[in-house]
Protein backbone atom coordinates (compact mmCIF):
# COMPACT_ATOMS: atom_id res chain seq x y z
CA UNK A 1 0.00 0.00 0.00
CA UNK A 2 1.43 3.35 -1.08
CA UNK A 3 0.46 6.93 -0.22
CA UNK A 4 1.11 8.68 -3.53
CA UNK A 5 0.19 12.25 -2.60
CA UNK A 6 -0.99 14.36 0.32
CA UNK A 7 -2.70 17.75 0.16
CA UNK A 8 -3.30 19.91 3.23
CA UNK A 9 -5.56 22.93 3.52
CA UNK A 10 -5.62 24.91 6.78
CA UNK A 11 -4.29 21.90 8.70
CA UNK A 12 -2.37 22.91 11.82
CA UNK A 13 0.44 25.25 10.62
CA UNK A 14 -0.13 24.62 6.88
CA UNK A 15 -2.26 27.01 4.84
CA UNK A 16 -1.92 25.05 1.62
CA UNK A 17 0.64 22.34 0.87
CA UNK A 18 0.90 19.35 -1.47
CA UNK A 19 3.41 16.49 -1.35
CA UNK A 20 4.16 13.86 -4.02
CA UNK A 21 5.73 10.93 -2.19
CA UNK A 22 8.34 8.30 -3.03
CA UNK A 23 7.04 4.73 -2.95
CA UNK A 24 9.72 3.64 -0.48
CA UNK A 25 11.38 6.20 1.84
CA UNK A 26 10.30 9.79 2.48
CA UNK A 27 12.24 12.12 4.80
CA UNK A 28 10.79 15.33 6.20
CA UNK A 29 13.58 17.55 7.49
CA UNK A 30 13.75 21.04 8.94
CA UNK A 31 14.01 23.00 12.17
CA UNK A 32 11.68 22.41 15.10
CA UNK A 33 8.29 24.04 14.61
CA UNK A 34 8.16 23.95 10.79
CA UNK A 35 5.52 21.20 10.70
CA UNK A 36 7.36 17.91 10.09
CA UNK A 37 5.35 16.09 12.73
CA UNK A 38 2.15 17.75 11.46
CA UNK A 39 2.67 16.10 8.05
CA UNK A 40 3.05 12.70 9.73
CA UNK A 41 -0.03 13.43 11.85
CA UNK A 42 -2.04 14.23 8.72
CA UNK A 43 -1.05 10.82 7.31
CA UNK A 44 -2.08 9.21 10.61
CA UNK A 45 -5.35 11.19 10.45
CA UNK A 46 -6.12 9.64 7.04
CA UNK A 47 -5.85 6.14 8.53
CA UNK A 48 -7.62 6.65 11.86
CA UNK A 49 -9.90 9.63 11.24
CA UNK A 50 -8.25 11.52 14.12
CA UNK A 51 -4.98 13.09 15.18
CA UNK A 52 -2.36 11.01 17.01
CA UNK A 53 -1.23 14.02 19.05
CA UNK A 54 -4.34 16.15 19.65
CA UNK A 55 -7.70 14.45 20.26
CA UNK A 56 -9.59 17.77 20.16
CA UNK A 57 -10.46 17.87 16.47
CA UNK A 58 -11.13 21.61 16.18
CA UNK A 59 -7.63 22.40 17.50
CA UNK A 60 -6.17 20.87 14.33
CA UNK A 61 -7.71 23.70 12.28
CA UNK A 62 -5.17 26.42 11.43
CA UNK A 63 -5.54 29.53 13.58
CA UNK A 64 -7.86 32.21 12.19
CA UNK A 65 -9.48 29.81 9.69
CA UNK A 66 -12.80 27.95 9.85
CA UNK A 67 -12.02 24.51 8.44
CA UNK A 68 -9.33 22.02 7.41
CA UNK A 69 -9.14 19.49 4.59
CA UNK A 70 -6.72 16.53 4.31
CA UNK A 71 -6.63 14.76 0.96
CA UNK A 72 -4.69 11.52 0.41
CA UNK A 73 -4.33 9.50 -2.78
CA UNK A 74 -3.29 5.88 -2.36
CA UNK A 75 -2.48 2.82 -4.40
CA UNK A 76 -3.73 -0.19 -2.46
CA UNK A 77 -3.39 -3.61 -4.07
CA UNK A 78 -3.25 -2.00 -7.54
CA UNK A 79 -6.39 0.04 -6.93
CA UNK A 80 -6.55 3.83 -6.65
CA UNK A 81 -8.13 5.05 -3.40
CA UNK A 82 -8.85 8.66 -2.47
CA UNK A 83 -9.51 9.61 1.16
CA UNK A 84 -10.66 13.10 2.14
CA UNK A 85 -11.14 14.27 5.73
CA UNK A 86 -12.71 17.66 6.37
CA UNK A 87 -13.84 19.53 9.43
CA UNK A 88 -15.60 22.88 9.77
CA UNK A 89 -15.79 24.61 13.15
CA UNK A 90 -19.00 23.76 14.97
CA UNK A 91 -19.80 20.89 12.59
CA UNK A 92 -19.20 17.17 12.46
CA UNK A 93 -16.07 15.79 10.83
CA UNK A 94 -16.59 14.13 7.44
CA UNK A 95 -14.52 11.23 6.08
CA UNK A 96 -14.96 10.29 2.43
CA UNK A 97 -13.57 7.35 0.51
CA UNK A 98 -13.69 7.85 -3.25
CA UNK A 99 -16.17 10.74 -2.83
CA UNK A 100 -18.57 8.67 -0.67
CA UNK A 101 -18.93 9.67 2.99
CA UNK A 102 -18.75 7.02 5.71
CA UNK A 103 -21.86 6.72 7.87
CA UNK A 104 -19.72 5.45 10.75
CA UNK A 105 -16.06 6.37 11.19
CA UNK A 106 -15.43 2.87 12.56
CA UNK A 107 -16.05 1.48 9.04
CA UNK A 108 -12.80 3.17 7.93
CA UNK A 109 -10.54 1.78 10.68
CA UNK A 110 -8.16 -0.85 9.31
CA UNK A 111 -8.67 0.12 5.66
CA UNK A 112 -5.30 1.95 5.58
CA UNK A 113 -3.06 0.07 8.06
CA UNK A 114 -0.49 2.31 9.71
CA UNK A 115 2.01 2.26 12.58
CA UNK A 116 3.61 5.35 14.12
CA UNK A 117 6.76 5.45 16.27
CA UNK A 118 7.04 8.75 18.12
CA UNK A 119 8.60 10.29 21.27
CA UNK A 120 4.99 10.54 22.51
CA UNK A 121 5.00 6.72 22.79
CA UNK A 122 6.68 7.11 26.18
CA UNK A 123 3.17 7.75 27.49
CA UNK A 124 2.65 3.98 27.13
CA UNK A 125 5.14 3.51 29.97
CA UNK A 126 4.51 6.53 32.19
CA UNK A 127 0.76 7.11 31.84
CA UNK A 128 -2.16 5.11 33.24
CA UNK A 129 -3.81 1.90 32.02
CA UNK A 130 -6.11 3.79 29.63
CA UNK A 131 -3.15 4.55 27.33
CA UNK A 132 -2.07 0.90 27.17
CA UNK A 133 -5.65 -0.32 26.56
CA UNK A 134 -5.90 2.10 23.64
CA UNK A 135 -2.71 0.59 22.23
CA UNK A 136 -4.13 -2.95 22.42
CA UNK A 137 -7.43 -1.79 20.93
CA UNK A 138 -5.70 0.08 18.10
CA UNK A 139 -3.69 -3.00 17.06
CA UNK A 140 -6.60 -5.47 17.18
CA UNK A 141 -9.13 -3.08 15.61
CA UNK A 142 -7.05 -2.57 12.45
CA UNK A 143 -7.65 -6.19 11.48
CA UNK A 144 -10.83 -7.16 13.37
CA UNK A 145 -13.99 -5.15 12.71
CA UNK A 146 -16.15 -7.21 15.06
CA UNK A 147 -13.76 -6.44 17.93
CA UNK A 148 -14.07 -2.72 17.27
CA UNK A 149 -17.86 -2.98 17.12
CA UNK A 150 -17.97 -4.89 20.44
CA UNK A 151 -15.73 -2.23 21.99
CA UNK A 152 -18.01 0.60 20.82
CA UNK A 153 -21.09 -1.23 22.14
CA UNK A 154 -19.40 -2.06 25.45
CA UNK A 155 -18.41 1.57 26.05
CA UNK A 156 -21.91 2.76 25.20
CA UNK A 157 -23.52 0.33 27.67
CA UNK A 158 -20.89 1.21 30.28
CA UNK A 159 -21.84 4.88 29.97
CA UNK A 160 -25.52 3.98 30.36
CA UNK A 161 -24.86 1.83 33.43
CA UNK A 162 -22.78 4.58 35.05
CA UNK A 163 -25.52 7.12 34.32
CA UNK A 164 -28.07 4.78 35.93
CA UNK A 165 -25.92 4.40 39.07
CA UNK A 166 -25.75 8.21 39.36
CA UNK A 167 -29.52 8.42 38.85
CA UNK A 168 -30.09 5.91 41.66
CA UNK A 169 -27.89 7.95 43.99
CA UNK A 170 -29.50 11.30 43.16
CA UNK A 171 -33.03 9.97 43.49
CA UNK A 172 -32.43 7.62 46.45
CA UNK A 173 -33.86 4.71 44.49
CA UNK A 174 -32.70 1.36 43.09
CA UNK A 175 -34.00 -1.01 40.40
CA UNK A 176 -32.14 -4.32 40.14
CA UNK A 177 -34.04 -5.44 37.02
CA UNK A 178 -32.92 -2.41 34.98
CA UNK A 179 -29.35 -2.85 36.17
CA UNK A 180 -29.43 -6.54 35.20
CA UNK A 181 -30.19 -5.59 31.59
CA UNK A 182 -26.99 -3.53 31.42
CA UNK A 183 -25.04 -6.22 33.29
CA UNK A 184 -26.05 -8.82 30.71
CA UNK A 185 -24.94 -6.59 27.84
CA UNK A 186 -21.64 -5.71 29.51
CA UNK A 187 -21.08 -9.44 30.11
CA UNK A 188 -21.74 -10.29 26.45
CA UNK A 189 -19.52 -7.61 24.89
CA UNK A 190 -16.92 -7.64 27.67
CA UNK A 191 -16.39 -11.41 27.46
CA UNK A 192 -15.82 -11.21 23.70
CA UNK A 193 -13.33 -8.34 24.17
CA UNK A 194 -11.47 -10.17 26.95
CA UNK A 195 -11.15 -13.38 24.91
CA UNK A 196 -9.79 -11.52 21.89
CA UNK A 197 -7.34 -9.48 23.96
CA UNK A 198 -6.06 -12.64 25.64
CA UNK A 199 -5.65 -14.48 22.32
CA UNK A 200 -4.00 -11.44 20.70
CA UNK A 201 -1.43 -11.04 23.48
CA UNK A 202 -0.41 -14.70 23.31
CA UNK A 203 0.47 -14.24 19.63
CA UNK A 204 1.84 -10.71 20.04
CA UNK A 205 4.18 -11.53 22.93
CA UNK A 206 6.27 -13.93 20.81
CA UNK A 207 6.64 -11.33 18.03
CA UNK A 208 7.49 -8.61 20.54
CA UNK A 209 10.22 -10.62 22.31
CA UNK A 210 11.86 -11.41 18.98
CA UNK A 211 11.84 -7.73 18.00
CA UNK A 212 13.28 -6.63 21.35
CA UNK A 213 16.20 -9.01 21.08
CA UNK A 214 16.96 -7.82 17.53
CA UNK A 215 16.95 -4.13 18.53
CA UNK A 216 18.60 -4.26 21.96
CA UNK A 217 21.26 -6.93 21.42
CA UNK A 218 20.74 -7.43 25.13
CA UNK A 219 20.22 -10.40 27.41
CA UNK A 220 17.30 -8.90 29.31
CA UNK A 221 14.07 -10.86 29.53
CA UNK A 222 11.10 -8.70 28.57
CA UNK A 223 7.46 -9.53 29.11
CA UNK A 224 3.95 -8.19 28.59
CA UNK A 225 1.52 -9.26 31.32
CA UNK A 226 -2.19 -8.92 30.67
CA UNK A 227 -4.23 -7.94 33.74
CA UNK A 228 -8.00 -8.23 33.72
CA UNK A 229 -10.80 -8.63 36.26
CA UNK A 230 -12.16 -11.40 34.04
CA UNK A 231 -9.35 -13.74 35.09
CA UNK A 232 -11.18 -13.80 38.46
CA UNK A 233 -14.54 -14.92 37.11
CA UNK A 234 -17.34 -14.19 34.66
CA UNK A 235 -18.23 -10.53 34.32
CA UNK A 236 -21.91 -11.01 35.18
CA UNK A 237 -20.99 -12.55 38.53
CA UNK A 238 -18.31 -9.94 39.23
CA UNK A 239 -20.76 -7.09 38.59
CA UNK A 240 -23.17 -8.55 41.15
CA UNK A 241 -20.40 -8.96 43.71
CA UNK A 242 -19.42 -5.27 43.58
CA UNK A 243 -22.91 -3.75 43.35
CA UNK A 244 -22.71 -2.12 46.79
CA UNK A 245 -19.37 -0.54 45.92
CA UNK A 246 -20.70 0.64 42.52
CA UNK A 247 -23.75 2.19 44.18
CA UNK A 248 -21.47 4.06 46.58
CA UNK A 249 -19.05 5.41 43.95
CA UNK A 250 -21.67 5.81 41.15
CA UNK A 251 -19.35 4.02 38.74
CA UNK A 252 -18.79 0.51 37.31
CA UNK A 253 -15.70 -0.72 39.16
CA UNK A 254 -15.05 -4.03 37.33
CA UNK A 255 -14.85 -4.97 33.67
CA UNK A 256 -12.58 -4.85 30.63
CA UNK A 257 -12.49 -1.03 30.84
CA UNK A 258 -10.14 -1.58 33.80
CA UNK A 259 -7.75 -3.94 31.94
CA UNK A 260 -4.04 -3.15 31.85
CA UNK A 261 -0.86 -4.34 30.17
CA UNK A 262 2.18 -4.54 32.45
CA UNK A 263 5.56 -3.89 30.82
CA UNK A 264 8.30 -5.90 32.53
CA UNK A 265 12.06 -6.23 32.13
CA UNK A 266 13.75 -9.07 34.04
CA UNK A 267 10.44 -9.58 35.89
CA UNK A 268 10.29 -5.97 37.16
CA UNK A 269 8.26 -2.98 35.86
CA UNK A 270 10.27 -1.23 33.15
CA UNK A 271 8.84 2.12 34.33
CA UNK A 272 10.83 1.83 37.57
CA UNK A 273 13.70 -0.49 36.72
CA UNK A 274 14.44 0.03 33.02
CA UNK A 275 17.15 2.43 31.85
CA UNK A 276 16.26 5.13 29.34
CA UNK A 277 17.87 3.07 26.56
CA UNK A 278 15.98 -0.06 27.59
CA UNK A 279 12.70 1.86 27.67
CA UNK A 280 13.34 3.25 24.18
CA UNK A 281 14.19 -0.20 22.81
CA UNK A 282 11.10 -1.65 24.51
CA UNK A 283 8.81 0.90 22.83
CA UNK A 284 10.41 0.51 19.39
CA UNK A 285 10.07 -3.29 19.68
CA UNK A 286 6.44 -2.87 20.73
CA UNK A 287 5.66 -0.77 17.64
CA UNK A 288 7.59 -3.01 15.21
CA UNK A 289 5.73 -6.00 16.65
CA UNK A 290 2.52 -4.05 16.01
CA UNK A 291 3.67 -3.64 12.41
CA UNK A 292 4.39 -7.39 12.07
CA UNK A 293 1.04 -8.39 13.59
CA UNK A 294 -1.03 -6.06 11.39
CA UNK A 295 0.87 -7.09 8.27
CA UNK A 296 0.26 -10.77 9.05
CA UNK A 297 -3.44 -10.26 9.79
CA UNK A 298 -4.27 -7.90 6.91
CA UNK A 299 -1.91 -9.14 4.21
CA UNK A 300 -0.96 -5.50 3.57
CA UNK A 301 2.27 -3.67 4.44
CA UNK A 302 1.23 -0.90 6.86
CA UNK A 303 2.65 2.56 6.31
CA UNK A 304 5.37 3.19 8.90
CA UNK A 305 5.89 6.66 10.39
CA UNK A 306 9.10 7.39 12.34
CA UNK A 307 8.62 10.73 14.07
CA UNK A 308 11.74 12.43 15.39
CA UNK A 309 13.36 9.02 15.59
CA UNK A 310 16.88 10.34 16.34
CA UNK A 311 15.49 11.89 19.51
CA UNK A 312 14.67 8.39 20.73
CA UNK A 313 17.70 6.42 19.55
CA UNK A 314 21.36 6.89 18.66
CA UNK A 315 22.38 6.92 14.99
CA UNK A 316 23.60 3.31 15.08
CA UNK A 317 20.22 2.02 16.24
CA UNK A 318 18.33 4.20 13.76
CA UNK A 319 20.47 2.76 10.96
CA UNK A 320 19.77 -0.71 12.34
CA UNK A 321 16.00 -0.07 12.15
CA UNK A 322 16.23 1.33 8.63
CA UNK A 323 18.25 -1.75 7.61
CA UNK A 324 15.47 -3.91 9.05
CA UNK A 325 13.06 -2.01 6.85
CA UNK A 326 15.31 -2.63 3.86
CA UNK A 327 15.77 -6.32 4.58
CA UNK A 328 12.17 -7.19 5.33
CA UNK A 329 10.20 -5.37 2.65
CA UNK A 330 8.42 -3.05 5.06
CA UNK A 331 6.75 -1.01 2.38
CA UNK A 332 6.50 2.78 2.58
CA UNK A 333 8.42 4.64 5.26
CA UNK A 334 8.18 8.26 6.47
CA UNK A 335 10.90 9.78 8.68
CA UNK A 336 11.06 13.22 10.32
CA UNK A 337 14.29 14.74 11.60
CA UNK A 338 15.90 18.11 12.28
CA UNK A 339 19.17 17.27 10.47
CA UNK A 340 19.04 16.49 6.75
CA UNK A 341 22.66 15.23 6.61
CA UNK A 342 22.15 12.80 9.49
CA UNK A 343 19.00 11.38 7.92
CA UNK A 344 20.54 11.04 4.47
CA UNK A 345 23.62 9.33 5.90
CA UNK A 346 21.39 6.74 7.61
CA UNK A 347 19.14 6.00 4.64
CA UNK A 348 22.03 5.82 2.15
CA UNK A 349 23.12 2.64 3.94
CA UNK A 350 20.09 0.88 2.50
CA UNK A 351 19.67 0.39 -1.21
CA UNK A 352 16.25 1.95 -1.67
CA UNK A 353 14.99 5.01 -3.49
CA UNK A 354 14.19 7.97 -1.27
CA UNK A 355 12.96 11.54 -1.31
CA UNK A 356 13.95 14.34 1.07
CA UNK A 357 11.45 17.15 1.73
CA UNK A 358 12.96 20.25 3.31
CA UNK A 359 10.34 22.23 5.22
Amino acid sequence: MILKSLSLLNYKNFESKTFEFNETINCLVGNNGVGKTNVLDAIYHLSFGKSYFNPIASQNIKHDTDFFVINGEYNKQNKEEKIVISLKRGQKKIIKRNAKAYEKFSEHIGFLPLVIISPADRDLIIEGSDTRRKFIDSVISQSDTSYLNDLIKYNKVLGQRNALLKYFALNHTFNADTLDIYNAQLHQFGTAIFQKREAFLKTFLTIFKKRYQAISNGNERVDLVYKSDLFDGELNALLKQVINKDKAIHYTSVGVHKDDLIFNIDEHPIKKFGSQGQQKSFLIALKLAQFDFIKEQSGVNPILLLDDIFDKLDEERVTQIIKLVDAENFGQLFISDTHAERTEKAIKQVHQSYEIFKL
